[in-house]
């Protein structure tokens, strides 16, 4: 019990050792933590699972260091997983809610114009939609374009027109980080 209380005990320097011990102690501990969280706080990528990520990881490194006690930031970071955790099931129950704290989708060009004040709302210029477009169709060209959105998680979302001889659907959406 001693080797414990030595190893997370709250001190101002901490050895190489007592430094290992809690990373790997972190490590486990963090996996646990993903797995309350699911799987969506590092699939989706939208601005509250960005939070997640980024807290977790400003939070966890407090208990490798030893800059703060142990068993406390492991009780907050097992708290912030749990709200995550509550505001996915919140998402999917409620699309008002959802819709309030992730945003919509922007739509940015249709019918063959940029539409500006969106581009302005959603914070992007044209050359970011072209930086898209050029990365989802190798091609400058805007001919084979429908529709270009800016998704909720800053996702841009290129929906290429189908040509109608191949009798295949009308369009096809190509997704772009």
């Amino acid at each position: 019990m001693e080797t414990l209380h030595e190893i997370f005990s709250h001190e101002v320097e901490l050895t190489a050792l007592q430094m290992a011990c809690r990373a790997i102690a972190v490590f486990f501990i963090a996996f646990v933590l993903i797995r309350i969280a699911g799987r969506r706080s590092f699939g989706l990528r939208t601005p509250i699972d960005n939070i997640i990520v980024i807290l977790l990881g400003a939070i966890l490194s407090r208990a490798v260091t030893g800059s703060s006690p142990f068993i406390p930031i492991i009780f907050a970071s097992f708290i912030l997983c749990v709200l995550h955790r509550l505001f996915g099931w919140l998402f999917t129950r409620y699309n008002d809610f959802a819709r309030v704290v992730e945003g919509e989708k922007i739509i940015l060009y249709e019918d063959g114009q940029f539409i500006d004040k969106n581009m302005k709302r959603g914070l992007v210029r044209k050359e970011d939609i072209m930086q898209g477009v050029r990365k989802a169709t190798f091609s400058d060209g805007m001919d084979d374009i429908d529709k270009i959105y800016l998704e909720h998680n800053g996702e841009i979302s290129i929906i290429k027109k189908i040509s109608l001889k191949t009798g295949t659907h009308k369009n096809r959406v190509i997704h772009e980080n």
